[in-house]
């Protein structure tokens, strides 16, 4: 691994703390009893990532140590992503004393979209259930709900009046902070509705004098503490960002973790991702504003919440190279309803905590920060990574968000064992398409 992936990797980590980190794949199912006798499964999509054009299709594998035969089971069950059954079958199964079998599965063909599929084995012996996720022409899923018609002038009066906030930018070093290859500093600067924001940036100390640095932002994930992050890379500068209430930018905004997604959610024009959104606008405002940072060299780059905001920026702001958005969540939020239980367990409970206001009424506000909608207006080069598992963006949603970016050059690496989490691939990827994008070797 060159240095660059270290340094992403690092990043990655730190934008996905409280909501999932970097893991390894997943390993076979095991079952063990103390004189060690065992069963494992293993479950194998006939497609690499579980994508497939109109059948999926396993093949269930087991293997015994009992010294006894393990007769009985194995099923399936498919489901919708709401929960509806639409397909079912099993076999009977007898396994040989120390002995291994694998049974294939075809399941019926499917509608485009995502389903729901559990493996159940039922011997002697044991029990067990493995569950997974299969896509069918995902590239067709396509969103139901209509974009607000006034989506592009709402943002662009929240530019005006971003605009309108003289953004004061300020750099303080921290000696105390360095490392022996990296200067590092706390920034500051106001954002809309004169809010201060701040955040870290960290510069190597090596190189001419007068040489600019590409940059490398990265945006929180939910209620995350961003710190200034450091690695061995001789030429890059990293940023990292506390959107308004989180990290230290909570002092005008300091809400309770699970209040801030639901923060004046009832309208849309003081809705807290409107100021944060906002805020990531003006940390590239801050970079146009420092000759030591290259302003044709910028990429942002986060996870979960991050992910959110970086499909939502990149969608806003052209200034913006390349994007890297890992498991971005308010993906095509009304089919969230029934499919994920967060956020929309606390848009209700929010709903039937205030009078006078409805679930309906928080979803027509959402609209205008569902990141499918900026999808549209990405040019911006874009890579996207999702996990067939995850509960807090769906690959449904996910789809329903990447299928609707225009941009030719963009990307979706998709991880069939994973649920709000990407691994060392997506790292990796995203390290060389940075250097490669932006000529560093």
């Amino acid at each position: 691994m060159n240095i660059l992936k270290f340094s992403i990797a690092i990043l990655i980590g730190a934008v996905l703390l409280g909501t999932g980190m970097v893991h390894a794949l997943a390993k076979p199912n095991t079952h063990k009893v103390a004189n060690d006798e065992e069963v494992s499964t293993t479950l194998i999509p006939k497609s690499k990532d579980a994508l497939f054009s109109n059948n999926a299709s396993y093949t269930f594998e087991v293997k015994s140590t009992y010294n006894t035969v393990q007769e009985g089971k194995v099923s399936y069950r498919v489901t919708t992503p709401t929960g509806v059954l639409v397909a079912k079958d099993s076999v009977h199964v007898k396994i040989a004393a120390r002995g291994a079998n694998s049974y294939n599965f075809n399941i019926p063909a499917m509608k485009p979209g995502f389903y729901k599929i559990n493996f159940m084995i039922n011997v002697s012996d044991y029990d067990d259930t493995t569950r997974r996720v299969f896509g069918i022409r995902p590239q067709e899923i396509r969103s139901v709900h209509n974009r607000p018609a006034d989506f592009d002038a709402f943002w662009q009066t929240a530019k005006d009046q971003l605009a309108a906030v003289k953004p004061d930018f300020k750099m303080t070093e921290k000696p105390e902070m360095e490392q022996d290859n990296r200067r590092a500093y706390l920034i500051e600067m106001r954002s809309l509705d004169n809010i201060v924001i701040r955040g870290w940036l960290t510069i190597p100390k090596a190189g001419p004098k007068g040489r600019k640095f590409s940059v490398l932002v990265g945006l929180p994930g939910y209620q995350v503490n961003l710190m200034p992050m450091f690695g061995p890379d001789e030429d890059i500068a990293v940023i990292t960002l506390n959107v308004r209430g989180q990290g230290n930018s909570r002092d005008v905004i300091h809400t309770r973790r699970e209040d801030y997604i639901t923060l004046n959610v009832e309208d849309k024009n003081k809705y807290v991702m409107r100021g944060v959104i906002m805020d990531c606008v003006r940390v590239i405002d801050f970079i146009y504003s420092r000759p030591e940072l290259d302003h044709n060299r910028i990429e942002i780059s986060g996870g979960s919440m991050g992910g959110y905001l970086v499909a939502a920026l990149a969608g806003l702001d052209n200034r913006v190279n390349i994007a890297s958005a890992q498991n971005p969540i308010l993906c095509d939020i009304r089919n969230l309803v029934g499919a994920a239980e967060w956020p929309v367990y606390d848009f209700k409970k929010y709903a039937s905590q205030k009078p006078g206001l409805s679930f309906e009424k928080i979803l027509d506000n959402l609209d205008y920060y569902d990141i499918k909608n900026f999808a549209p207006n990405i040019k911006t080069p874009i890579l996207v990574g999702i996990g067939l598992l995850d509960h807090l963006a769906p690959p449904n949603n996910e789809f329903a968000f990447y299928n609707n970016i225009p941009a030719k050059n963009k990307k979706i690496m998709v991880f069939k064992d994973l649920g709000h989490e990407v691994p060392i691939d997506y790292v990796t990827q995203e390290g060389h398409w940075m250097r490669d994008t932006f000529g560093l070797f």
